[in-house]
């Protein structure tokens, strides 16, 4: 394929779909341990259970300049042109990396074609905008076409999500120990969202099982209003839950929905349980 696609882990897109669409992913990383550890080779399930147990929150970090460099000088040694696609800048300095390699790799080659596009979001929101890419490319579209459609792909896609605690976002320090206590006590769980390219509340309710309804409902109102698109579920170390929500959400929409895991670079940071839905739409939401 004459254009090259780019995008990051955070994404989690199956394997399958990176083999097919010619997909390239470069990884974030997490430190633990006192080691480093690529996303992209590690296994979720050991993460998550020393996660549990660990006194310290591991930290995240962006991939490397030099993964960026090579990846663009070798699609600009073929005259491949490049659409890459990444979590959203206020989330991670990936971003910002992709930028600084680009810059780099046009010293070297000033003819290359390469269009960065910060998703101002993460997970499968972001992966459907790869996929979106992927599509786009088969209709020989160009890379400039493409990168100008992805721009407010954002705007009819979502992601809602529930953590099962709030734990994680209190070690993490975005939300405040007395919130977290309060939150404990009342049994008070936040859904979350995205908004701006950052991690925002939704609205707030009382168990998981009446945050899965709420998300599930949200979804269906989003579709009526704007049209129905495609449908992940997200779960971090809880996929008897993600099933059971997939599951449900089948039965309504008569159609397979994916369940697809989170890796450790989001996962640590709303913690283990938590479950959520990923899904676009026809029409961008105001």
């Amino acid at each position: 394929m004459n254009i090259r696609l780019v995008t990051d882990s955070t994404a989690y897109l199956p394997e399958s779909l990176v083999q097919e669409h010619q997909i390239n992913v470069v990884s974030l990383g997490v430190h633990y341990n006192d080691h480093h550890h690529d996303e992209m080779d590690m296994d979720y399930s050991e993460f998550y259970q020393y996660l549990k147990n660990a006194d310290r929150l591991p930290t995240s970090s962006q991939p490397p300049v030099e993964k960026f460099v090579t990846l663009f000088s070798n699609a600009a040694k073929m005259n491949k042109p490049v659409v890459g696609i990444f979590i959203s800048s206020e989330m991670s300095g990936t971003f910002s990396t992709a930028i600084m390699a680009k810059k780099m790799v046009l010293e070297v080659f000033p003819n290359a074609e390469i269009h960065l596009i910060d998703s101002r979001t993460n997970c499968m929101e972001m992966g459907f905008a790869v996929l979106e890419a992927a599509t786009l490319r088969e209709t020989k579209r160009t890379a400039l076409e493409i990168a100008s459609s992805l721009k407010d792909f954002v705007q009819r896609s979502r992601f809602v999500f529930a953590p099962k605690t709030l734990d994680y976002l209190k070690k993490g320090g975005r939300i405040g120990g007395a919130s977290a206590l309060i939150g404990s006590v009342l049994r008070i769980l936040p859904i979350l969202t995205v908004e701006n390219g950052k991690t925002a509340i939704l609205t707030k309710v009382r168990t998981q099982r009446k945050a899965i309804q709420t998300m599930h409902d949200e979804m269906m109102t989003d579709f009526e209003k704007y049209g129905c698109g495609q449908v992940a579920v997200h779960h971090i170390h809880a996929e008897e839950v993600g099933n059971a929500l997939a599951s449900e959400l089948e039965k309504r929409m008569r159609r397979k929905i994916p369940v697809i895991p989170i890796g450790p670079v989001i996962g640590l940071h709303v913690g283990p349980g938590t479950v959520g839905i990923a899904y676009t739409m026809q029409k961008n939401r105001p």
